[in-house]
């Protein structure tokens, strides 16, 4: 009966992925975050900071997201089945990652081991790579497979992990709290970088109506809120204000609920497939054939 209604090129729009439910989300939500605050533990390390808190948080957080995305299949146990494409399949990198992740990351909190801090933290950038590009490889999403969303993602992963490392911070490594703050404005710059670069390339080059209102919705607030109020505390943290911790705890926060935002937006509510296109328009008897027509797309694609 609804079908009835529709108008034809609302038959050949765009649709909202039903896929990947939020449990998908919480994989590159948690994950991300995680394989972020891994890195940015390493770095805090080499600096004099204790990393081995930073380190079992990161861990816990990257299994949090992979024990989501495990419930997301109706027969969990052919989860294994993941380890069986590694030449083809960006989530087989992603878990086969995990596993020496998982395995140097343990035995880095328990020993404090440099070189293995600093292997945890590689790996942790890696499992970040291997996540933003499981996006872009999916090419029937628009927004996902933009050449700019695979360098948003991976900074937005370490503007979180700077923000989870500003929790950490004042508490593990104190004498470095100035070098935490700066790292997290730096990580917040290039996220607004990569950010503004994202949506003015999708509006350019053409996207779904409704992935750029997904986004768009959302603009604004990540803007001042998630960026320019985290910078600006973070900025204050910097220079040794008494009692600027808390405003960096706060920043470190602020910083992260961004990005967590960002990424369920972008997976479950701005991830919009293809549509079809008509070349030309049909015409009958004489004439000339009208122009491409690409509905639900801005600028008709």
């Amino acid at each position: 009966m609804k079908s009835r209604n529709q108008k034809p090129t609302e038959r050949f729009s765009p649709r909202q992925q039903q896929n990947w439910d939020w449990r998908a989300a919480a994989n590159f939500i948690f994950g991300g975050a995680g394989g972020g605050l891994l890195l940015l533990a390493a770095f805090t390390h080499l600096m004099g900071g204790d990393a081995r808190l930073p380190l079992l948080a990161g861990m816990a957080l990257i299994g949090t997201g992979l024990t989501c995305v495990w419930f997301e299949i109706g027969r969990p146990w052919r989860a294994l089945n993941v380890y069986r494409h590694i030449a083809t399949s960006w989530m087989t990198r992603e878990a086969m990652v995990a596993l020496p992740l998982f395995a140097c990351g343990a035995l880095a909190a328990l020993t404090g081991h440099t070189v293995l801090v600093f292997a945890a933290g590689l790996l942790g950038a890696v499992f970040l790579y291997s996540q933003a590009r499981i996006l872009n490889a999916n090419k029937g999403i628009p927004a996902w497979r933009h050449p700019r969303c695979l360098p948003l993602l991976g900074a937005t992963g370490l503007a979180e992990g700077a923000g989870l490392m500003a929790l950490f911070a004042p508490f593990v490594a104190p004498g470095v709290v100035a070098v935490v703050a700066v790292a997290l404005i730096a990580a917040l710059v290039l996220r607004v970088v990569m950010w503004r670069s994202y949506l003015s390339a999708l509006r350019a080059d053409g996207a779904p109506v409704g992935s750029l209102k997904a986004l768009d919705a959302i603009d604004m607030r990540l803007m001042a809120i998630a960026h320019a109020v985290p910078a600006g505390l973070a900025g204050v943290a910097a220079i040794g204000v008494p009692g600027a911790s808390l405003g960096l705890l706060v920043a470190g926060l602020l910083a992260v609920a961004g990005g967590w935002v960002f990424k369920f937006t972008l997976i479950r509510r701005a991830a919009y497939s293809q549509g079809m296109a008509v070349p030309h328009l049909p015409v009958r008897g004489r004439g000339v054939a009208g122009p491409r027509v690409k509905p639900g797309w801005t600028g008709q694609g």
